[in-house]
């Protein structure tokens, strides 16, 4: 098990925004930290009201947002403008080249999201879009797939062999997970706390499995729920 704690993440912090990368990120380089297999970002973004990134490009990477609260403000160079809510999941194919803007839709409220880049399986993709609304209930006391390679079950399509699930537990609420041969997980606790066999990991921890096998047990220790992501990533990731 490889453990970031939440703490030891990078962080970039200016007058509109702050920041935490698990990843190296920017300004911020961790050579222990550059990535997880195909997963190269998971960055933890609070942005101030009517503020966000102006107008940049982006090439040959899924680029996916997860909202936690507030709503961001989507405008790209392929004609898509949206708003994105908590229960919302966003994926931008970068592919060739592409250009967007993310702002809060709020001038009064901060917006609080994940974004999350996942190295696609090809370079030079069309760039593309799609959003899926995943509402909280769907989520609770289990594993709900919202990302994978071939769109299963609803979820939004990532150009790469990872299978991306969320789930949010309430206090003694416990779900497993069979890890596969040739696989490895990343786990992003994102609220709450959770026992994940036998260790306590809080908020804003990055656990990372590999070289194992066999069911994998998460259980909520916290007063009110518990809130993670799992990445199922093949360990032997390529791009062509």
């Amino acid at each position: 098990m490889q453990l970031l704690p939440s703490e030891d993440r990078g962080r970039a912090k200016f007058g509109w925004l702050d920041s935490r990368h698990s990843f190296s990120f920017g300004s911020y380089h961790n050579p222990e930290y550059m990535g997880f297999g195909a997963l190269r970002v998971i960055n933890e973004d609070r942005v101030k009201p009517g503020a966000g990134f102006e107008t940049h490009a982006h090439q040959d990477m899924e680029i996916i947002s997860y909202i936690l609260e507030g709503g961001l403000e989507h405008k790209d160079s392929i004609g898509t403008g949206s708003v994105i809510k908590p229960g919302d999941v966003q994926r931008m194919t970068a592919g060739t080249g592409i250009r967007h803007s993310e702002f809060n839709a709020s001038k009064t409220d901060p917006v609080h999201f994940l974004q999350i880049w996942v190295v696609p399986d090809t370079k030079g993709l069309t760039p593309g879009y799609e959003q899926k609304s995943f509402p909280l209930v769907r989520r609770e006391n289990t594993l709900l797939l919202i990302g994978s390679r071939d769109g299963r079950d609803g979820s939004i399509t990532i150009h790469q062999d990872v299978d991306l699930y969320t789930s949010l537990l309430m206090k003694g609420q416990a779900v497993s997970f069979t890890i596969k041969p040739k696989r490895m997980l990343w786990i992003q606790i994102v609220s709450g706390y959770l026992d994940i066999g036998g260790n306590f990991y809080g908020e804003g921890d990055g656990l990372g499995i590999h070289e194992e096998e066999g069911p994998l047990t998460l259980k909520s220790i916290h007063d009110k729920s518990s809130e993670f992501l799992l990445f199922d990533l093949s360990s032997e990731f390529a791009t062509s």
